[in-house]
């Protein structure tokens, strides 16, 4: 019985129960999943394979190519779930370890300025020292046209930085709007940055250009037709009201379907790009995660991969006279209106390099 449950017991580390999912404490510590499960979104494919989905499973087969993400990562953990008919590993980590194919095999990679690791099963196979400053995106391969599925994509980014001390607003100032009636009132509860009234903003002291950006975030309604309004706003220019993108704050949705978000949907980049659905709801603690790099713009809610956009505009100062802008700003907490009521907490980030950091 001891052995039956030991292996019962690692069976469950090893792969979810629901695959394509992440569980609740998973999406809170700030895992992405990186495949839905049902399409290709937030992928691109290179080179000659084929890639399809079905029945839950992310499927290669054709002529040798990759299939990776738009969003970049540098210090990450990677993990998914894989199966081949062949016996070559789908990754290119420069090993020659063999698998079985035709059943799942679980594999890990771990990424930072320290090296990287990777495990198959359990079993370290490959690890070493890597170029300081590397980003990139996360690639499959396909091989001389040997199929290969894979499954549960997460990942972690790590290396995330705390800008909020969860006590006092110290690196952070406020930005009113002129002649504003109920100008908004902040203040630090239970380790949250909770804010009432409005409109204004929180911006921070330093700036960011590229970046992961992960923040909890809690809308509280007055009841229940009511959806507070709010955002972040990322590469403002400082001081200066509402500026640069915009990734929404609402949790409304249309005809009770949460894929009809309203004005935009939580996640979204305002005004650019309407969240795929919404994931979140009011009254609850929520996890955004933003990855910006460059003109390419990834949101995740929950760790549900919500949008992914590049911005196609000229490169310019001001996002809302659609212009791109690729340089460093600050972040900004807002406050929309008076009825807004918000709680922001756990807000860390992490410069992806070569980006650039205010002093």
């Amino acid at each position: 019985m001891k052995l039956a449950a030991l292996i019962l017991t690692l069976a469950t580390l090893a792969f979810p129960q629901k695959p394509n999912s992440l569980t609740p404490r998973e999406a809170a510590d700030g895992w992405l999943l990186l495949f839905d499960g049902q399409t290709t979104f937030g992928w691109t494919q290179d080179g000659e394979g084929r890639w399809r989905v079905q029945d839950g499973v992310l499927v290669g087969e054709g002529g040798n190519g990759w299939l990776r993400t738009n969003a970049q990562f540098a210090d990450y953990l990677l993990k998914c779930e894989f199966r081949t008919g062949g016996s070559a590993l789908p990754f290119g980590v420069g090993t020659q370890t063999k698998v079985s194919g035709g059943r799942w095999h679980a594999y890990e990679v771990s990424a930072s300025n320290a090296g990287f690791v990777v495990t198959l099963n359990g079993k370290r196979i490959a690890g070493g020292k890597e170029a300081p400053g590397v980003v990139g995106a996360i690639g499959l391969a396909v091989t001389d046209g040997n199929k290969v599925e894979f499954r549960s994509i997460r990942l972690k980014p790590l290396g995330l930085t705390p800008i909020f001390d969860g006590k006092s607003l110290t690196g952070w100032r406020k930005v009113e709007r002129p002649n504003t009636k109920e100008p908004p009132v902040w203040s630090v509860q239970n380790g949250a940055i909770h804010v009432e009234k409005g409109p204004g903003q929180l911006e921070t002291e330093r700036q960011w250009t590229d970046f992961v950006l992960q923040l909890d975030i809690r809308t509280n309604p007055r009841d229940a037709q009511h959806h507070p309004n709010s955002g972040v706003f990322f590469r403002g220019v400082p001081g200066v009201f509402w500026s640069g993108y915009e990734a929404q704050i609402r949790n409304e949705y249309a005809e009770n379907d949460r894929e009809k978000p309203v004005d935009f949907g939580t996640g979204a980049i305002y005004r650019n790009q309407a969240a795929r659905k919404i994931v979140a709801n009011d009254g609850e603690f929520f996890t955004m995660t933003v990855v910006a790099r460059g003109r390419r713009l990834c949101t995740f809610v929950n760790g549900w991969p919500v949008v992914d956009w590049e911005d196609p505009n000229p490169e310019g100062q001001d996002v809302r006279k659609k212009q791109a802008k690729l340089t460093g700003g600050v972040f900004s907490l807002q406050a929309h209106d008076p009825t807004t009521n918000l709680d922001f907490k756990n807000i860390r980030v992490a410069a992806l390099p070569g980006a650039e950091t205010a002093k």
